[in-house]
Order: structure tokens, then C-alpha cells, then sequence
């Protein structure tokens, strides 16, 4: 493992355990050449995924890309970091367990808004107006009214 502070080749495994409710694993190296300390961790991997944009384009599916989109719509929200941790992997997984190797943004878009509805509503709707790209105030407006539920004509008439 190179170290990220000055490239050296020379390093270490310090102490290892698991991690995220073992799935993944923890290590703590040691960078003989500068003296630097850092954590790596290691995940399994169950298939190379490709992500196909919608213009077509194909590029590697990247976990930190995913997990860094899912922190912003979380930003400053009351949601602990081992929850966005598990719903990341919960994601992935989700992902890998579709059987191909090729799979469509909006799938992976329609995947993170609907695990993110089930644990914050602000962060749902911070995602999907990046995801469906709102332009106005009035994208915002029709879809938060679609999340509203439907009143009951019976019982607005009291």
C-alpha cells in the first residue's frame, strides 16, 4: 500500500479488526519512510460494476462517488455516520445482487432516493433535485407536493 503522504511503497500493517458489522476490515499502517500513520479499509467485492450514463458513456462505478453524493444530501441532517455508512453498503450491495455488470445511472439514482426516503425526508428531496436536476423553485414545489399525502375530501370538510 503506498502512503498517501509521501508515496513510499515501505509501509506497514499496524493492528487490523473489523469493521461496519463485519464487512469490512480495518487497518491501521504505518509508513516506515516518513513515519506517517493512516487507516486503509478493505471491502469484498462481488463483481466489477460499470456504470452507463445516459448519453451512453460507460465508466467504473466508484463507491466514494456515491458515498460523497449521499453525504451531501445528508449534510448537517441528524443521521450518525455508521447509518450512512450502512446505507451505502446497502446500496452496493443492492447493486451487485442485480445479476449484471452493466447498470444504468438511473437505476443507481432510483436506488439512493428511495433508501434515503425511508431514513430522511430533507435529504431525499436535497438528492432528487440534483438527480432529476430541478431548474426552478417550481420543480422543487411539485415534487414535495407528490410527497404530501392526499387529503381526504370526507375529512376536509369539518
Amino acid at each position: 500500500m503506498r502512503c498517501p503522504f509521501c508515496g513510499s511503497l515501505d509501509t506497514q500493517v499496524k493492528d487490523s479488526r473489523p469493521a461496519e458489522e463485519n464487512v469490512s476490515i480495518r487497518r491501521r499502517r504505518y509508513c516506515s519512510a516518513c513515519g506517517g500513520r493512516f487507516t486503509t479499509y478493505e471491502r469484498v467485492q462481488l463483481r466489477d460494476l460499470v456504470v452507463v450514463k445516459s448519453n451512453n458513456r460507460r465508466e467504473n462505478f466508484d463507491r466514494d462517488k456515491l458515498e460523497r453524493s449521499i453525504r451531501i444530501a445528508l449534510q448537517k441532517r441528524p443521521v450518525e455516520p455508521e447509518r450512512i455508512e450502512k446505507l451505502v453498503t446497502g446500496i452496493v450491495r443492492r447493486l451487485e445482487s442485480l445479476g449484471e455488470s452493466d447498470i444504468q445511472s438511473k437505476v443507481i439514482g432510483e436506488i439512493a432516493m428511495e433508501s434515503l426516503s425511508r431514513i430522511d425526508p430533507v435529504a431525499y428531496v436535497r438528492f432528487a433535485s440534483v438527480y432529476k436536476n430541478f431548474q426552478a423553485a417550481d420543480d422543487f414545489d411539485k415534487f414535495v407536493s407528490e410527497l404530501r399525502p392526499k387529503e381526504n375530501p370526507a375529512e376536509s370538510k369539518s
